[in-house]
């Protein structure tokens, strides 16, 4: 098992910040069929005061990144704006903030649980925080757990909130994904996946290709249809594939779960105005008012991208500071 630590000096408003990363086991992915890897490292950012006030516990964020990335580049784009750091600058209470990373074969977990792809529900929600528990000194309870995710992650963390009230107590999407109903895609895309003979023979795909395979991966898996283990919607099992993915759109699974949604002491939406993402925002919003969820909703001048820094900086750690319990 490895584990890096540094100790960065920061700007002015920044406040010393210690990063670990260090390689974990992920029970809950062993036996994916895709052969996702099961021991996967986590970032952990410990709070100025961590290392000089040992008898101190800290409530944790665990954020959790888009499609076609991992942790490390959500930690650059972070970078930025030194967002962790600059928050506590600004007086934002004293955090311990740990990315994970789900990057899959095909490019993104989706956060889901399948028998391809792995229980990622369970990676984050058991051996990530349980990881996190038994190794720093965490307040070990609901209330002092907050799940965030930018775009995929965004989705991730509406989903896995959802199944997991046991374990979070705020939830926070960033321009989440997918959180309509899925269209399906264009007869062509899907011809060209049915024509590839093996995996290594979609690495070279461009993102919807590859995105279409994360998808099928995460929301139709089939154990008995190898070499990609997944039912894409063609042909006469077109009707029950899309069936299966738009049953894992939020905006359709709040129906299920708004007692669980209830419970939550925090929850928030963001999206830039720029966003091709902003209409499945304004309808999980639409849900969650309709239902009388209270929560966050902000639209902001900006697209997918190219606010986050700040955004996780001046919204996301001022709102975990706000909803978490820190004794």
């Amino acid at each position: 098992m490895a584990a890096f630590a540094a100790t960065f000096s920061l700007p002015v408003m920044a406040q010393e910040v210690t990063r670990e990363q260090v390689d974990i086991p992920g029970p809950s992915l062993v036996g994916n069929l895709e052969g996702n890897a099961t021991t996967r490292d986590i970032i952990v950012f410990l709070p100025p005061s961590y290392n000089q006030e040992p008898g101190r516990r800290y409530p944790v964020v665990y954020a959790l990144h888009g499609y076609s990335s991992n942790n490390d580049a959500f930690e650059k784009d972070l970078a930025r704006t030194n967002a962790i750091e600059s928050a506590f600058g600004s007086g934002t209470p004293e955090m311990i903030v740990v990315m994970p990373d789900a990057q899959s074969v095909n490019n993104g977990s989706m956060y889901g649980a399948s028998v391809t792809t792995g229980d990622w529900e369970s990676y984050i929600a058991d051996d990530v925080v349980g990881y996190v528990d038994a190794h720093y000194r965490t307040i070990a309870v609901r209330q002092s757990r907050g799940l965030v995710g930018h775009s995929m992650g965004g989705y991730g963390a509406l989903r896995i909130g959802m199944k997991r009230p046991d374990v979070f107590t705020s939830l926070y999407a960033m321009s989440p994904c997918c959180l309509t109903p899925a269209q399906m895609p264009a007869p062509e895309l899907v011809a060209k996946l049915e024509a590839l003979e093996k995996p290594e023979d979609s690495l070279d795909l461009g993102f919807m290709e590859r995105a279409t395979l994360a998808t099928g991966a995460a929301w139709s898996p089939n154990p008995n249809n190898p070499p990609f283990y997944m039912d894409l919607p063609s042909g006469e099992q077109a009707a029950d594939v899309m069936a299966r993915w738009q049953a894992n759109a939020p905006v359709a699974m709040a129906d299920q779960y708004m007692f669980e949604l209830r419970g939550y002491e925090g929850i928030a939406i963001d999206v830039g105005d720029k966003d091709w993402l902003m209409p499945s925002a304004q309808a999980m919003h639409k849900v969650l008012t309709d239902n009388a969820i209270e929560h966050q909703y902000q639209v902001y001048d900006g697209d997918h991208v190219n606010r986050v820094a700040e955004q996780f900086r001046d919204a996301v750690m001022p709102f975990f500071g706000k909803h978490l319990d820190f004794e």
